[in-house]
């Protein structure tokens, strides 16, 4: 990467898009800092080594067509990142049956289709110029399903399925993607993960706490971006259920009704 790139990272206020901002802030990068709350963007953007470089622009994911529309701004004032680090999201824990449908929609417009809408107003800049990369926080539960993330999981199989999709059609035109898929991290993920009625769960999960640090995590996201790998897992002994999915299917469905999965 050539001196100072510009990097716009959302969900940046908190967890693993706080930590990425720092991990990022220690090469030669620009940051742009991007989630709802502006004092809290702030508070991430003072606390780097050097926060004279960053920007906060921030940015409700709620409102895919608002978040077009802001994508277009921040190109035209700020310019086209070099890459973009698509980490804002929302979890979930609830039944299945006990999901109200406006919530999975809620799930799909932050978790997929303010995604879509950012790529849609900023890749083509990328295209023009003939290079970018994209790093998406997926999930590990975005290769399998999980009891109490039904929609979640669903979202992060449909970003999968769109940046696979996208990854084919932009690679000769100089934009890569990284897919990264995080297990257990110790973020405040499911505290703010939504209930069957959109309430806050409130409620840190065991295999949250003792999970992977979000600055350990971040430095293996930055690695893998700068490296431009396609797909990288990260956590613990969770991302084994990866390959037991992939080669053992009968198996997984059996241990994952048994397993403890908060």
């Amino acid at each position: 990467m050539s001196a100072l790139s510009l990097v716009w990272i959302t969900g940046a206020s908190t967890g693993i898009g706080a930590a990425l901002v720092h991990a990022f802030d220690e090469g030669n990068y620009r940051v742009v800092l991007s989630a709802r709350r502006q004092d809290q963007l702030e508070a991430v953007r003072n606390a780097c080594h050097h926060p004279e470089r960053h920007v906060v622009f921030p940015l409700d994911q709620s409102d895919p067509a608002d978040v077009e529309a802001r994508t277009l701004v921040l190109r035209d004032t700020i310019g086209v990142p070099d890459i973009i680090v698509l980490n804002g999201g929302v979890s979930q824990r609830a039944m299945a049956l006990d999901t109200e449908v406006a919530v999975s929609e809620h799930l799909f417009r932050v978790n997929v289709l303010a995604n879509v809408a950012i790529c849609k107003a900023m890749v083509p800049s990328m295209v023009a110029r003939g290079s970018g990369h994209i790093g998406v926080v997926s999930s590990l539960v975005g290769k399998f399903g999980s009891p109490l993330r039904s929609s979640y999981s669903a979202s992060k199989h449909a970003l999968h399925g769109y940046f696979e999709s996208a990854r084919a059609e932009w690679h000769d035109k100089g934009v890569g993607i990284t897919m990264v898929c995080p297990g257990f991290i110790r973020t405040d993920i499911s505290l703010n993960a939504v209930t069957g009625t959109g309430e806050r769960q409130n409620k840190m999960d065991d295999a949250q706490a003792s999970g992977m640090s979000p600055e350990a995590c971040a430095l293996q996201i930055v690695e893998a971006i700068t490296k431009r790998k396609a797909e990288v897992y990260i956590g613990g002994r969770e991302r084994l259920a990866i390959y037991v999915h992939r080669w053992l299917p009968a198996l997984f469905r059996v241990l994952i009704r048994r397993t403890k999965v908060t």
